[in-house]
């Protein structure tokens, strides 16, 4: 048996704690505190007048925030850590706030509620949510799809440089949601145009991005569920992001197979995704596989090996992985064989 020592009781407090820190996050977010320290370290009391908060509440947060590391304290002032500062401050090139904020507070912890009942098997089959009926409300629709396009940006770049597409002419974005995806493959790829199959609320939104991107003459929607409808084939790339994980594992290599038939001889399948290995790394992608199974329950957590040996009984030539998004999110790709 494993000797207990005071050191191993503090790694397991900061596990059952860790929800804790992750709502100072939330919090700091809701009322914009990384924006207003950016470039711009204040007191307590400064910040409490920047953000029209009681300064009691401002220095019990701040103070949360600075044990985990996403603020620090220099000449008796507050300012954000490198990391905050490049990914928590509104408008920062790689801000993803809104993701955290929108996303993963406001609709997914809340769904964490019924993991146990969703574990032992006595959840109620008319609480299992899916991305169908989340998307079915307009108002959560523009909830989620605000905070995955703000997420979903910088990966799209990272796989933009990562694969090749450069002979592609037609791309295939499989619950493409807002097109973030979309838009950063046909950035760097001035030939591709794109189909991009996502619910009919989803597309009303994604069609704003698509316009403000200027791509509404490479760019069409498809509005349906993409689990549901007919994809149109001959296609020269196939993306699938952020798909797998929130299927029943079940169908993961029907979908493979799909993507083989619609795709062109020469074509490329992508899938991007939470992956882990078999240590079970990275922590990050193995607890959001979890917390995907409150409200999927047939879904399961991803390995980059299931993805590759799921494309190879499809027929691909090949596949092979690369990290995008670092210690929380993988690619598989590969081509159908000329």
């Amino acid at each position: 048996m494993p000797t207990v020592t005071a050191e191993t009781a503090e790694d397991v407090s900061k596990i059952a704690f860790g929800f804790m820190a992750s709502k100072a996050l939330f919090a700091a977010l809701h009322v914009d505190l990384f924006s207003h320290l950016s470039d711009d370290p204040k007191t307590e009391g400064e910040l409490s007048g920047a953000a029209g908060i009681p300064l009691n509440r401002v220095i019990t947060l701040t103070t949360a925030l600075r044990s985990i590391g996403l603020m620090v304290r220099e000449g008796g002032k507050l300012t954000n850590a490198p990391a905050a500062e490049a990914f928590l401050v509104k408008g920062a090139k790689y801000d993803f706030g809104d993701y955290l904020r929108y996303q993963i507070d406001g609709q997914m912890y809340p769904v964490l509620q019924q993991l146990n009942s969703a574990v032992d098997g006595t959840l109620d089959p008319d609480d299992i949510a899916s991305y169908a009926s989340w998307m079915s409300d307009p108002e959560q629709a523009r909830i989620y799809s605000r905070a995955q396009h703000a997420g979903s940006l910088g990966p799209g770049r990272t796989i933009a440089r990562l694969v090749d597409l450069s002979d592609a002419k037609s791309l295939l974005d499989v619950g493409g949601g807002t097109g973030a995806m979309t838009i950063c493959l046909c950035k760097e790829n001035s030939e591709l145009g794109a189909t991009i199959i996502d619910f009919p609320n989803v597309s009303e939104i994604g069609w704003e991005y698509i316009t403000e991107a200027g791509l509404v003459d490479r760019v069409r929607y498809i509005p349906a569920n993409a689990l549901e409808c007919e994809w149109p084939g001959g296609r020269c790339a196939i993306l699938m992001s952020y798909l797998f994980s929130g299927v029943p594992e079940q169908s993961i290599q029907s979908l493979i197979n799909d993507a083989f038939l619609r795709l062109r001889p020469g074509g490329t399948l992508m899938v991007h995704d939470f992956m882990v290995d078999d240590q079970a790394e990275p922590q990050l992608a193995a607890l959001w596989h979890m917390q995907h199974m409150a409200f999927t329950p047939e879904a399961a957590s991803l390995t980059a090996a299931r993805i590759i040996g799921a494309m190879d009984a499809a027929g691909f030539d090949t596949p092979v992985d690369g990290e995008v998004i670092p210690d929380m999110t993988r690619i598989v790709y590969a081509r159908k064989p000329e």
